[in-house]
């Protein structure tokens, strides 16, 4: 029995293989936290803007009475109110790297609300958990790990220490 890797399990040889992990993780990092915060925008502008968002005719109402008839809390539609506007505006800051921990630190805690929402069902085809589960890893790896090496936050405390 050989020892040896065949030829079509090594790694690939390209651009990213090339490049040494210090230099990769951090790149990965700002396209997963820019990711993360489209992904945000996406469903925080809709209710801003009282638009559609895919099949939710109005997805406002939808948020308003999910956290008035499933979360049982009270001022829905001020709560409401404030999920799009951590979802949009805090989206668009997590791309920049502002406020990184803080922010990801609230959408941590929204996914949590969401994840108990869907709780029923795992698989998102079945309006599931497991979409928004992903989007709590990633908002909680954020919330620990802070805005990474290209971040606004990152800018801030290199001039504090300067």
């Amino acid at each position: 029995m050989s020892n040896q890797v065949p030829s079509h399990a090594q790694a690939p040889s390209g651009v990213i293989a090339s490049l040494p992990a210090s230099r990769l993780e951090p790149l990965a990092y700002l396209l997963m936290r820019t990711v993360f915060g489209i992904v945000m925008m996406t469903h925080g502008l809709p209710k801003l803007l009282g638009t559609s968002h895919g099949s939710m005719a109005d997805p406002m109402a939808g948020a308003t009475r999910l956290i008035a008839d499933v979360l049982h809390l009270p001022g829905a539609p001020v709560l409401a109110w404030l999920v799009a506007v951590l979802e949009t505006f805090g989206g668009a800051m997590l791309i920049a790297g502002a406020l990184t921990r803080p922010l990801a630190a609230l959408m941590t805690l929204q996914m949590i609300a969401i994840c108990y929402i869907h709780r029923q069902h795992f698989a998102w085809i079945d309006r599931g958990m497991e979409y928004p589960l992903v989007l709590l890893a990633v908002a909680l790896l954020i919330a620990a790990r802070g805005g990474g090496r290209w971040s606004v936050d990152a800018l801030l405390a290199a001039r504090r220490r300067s």
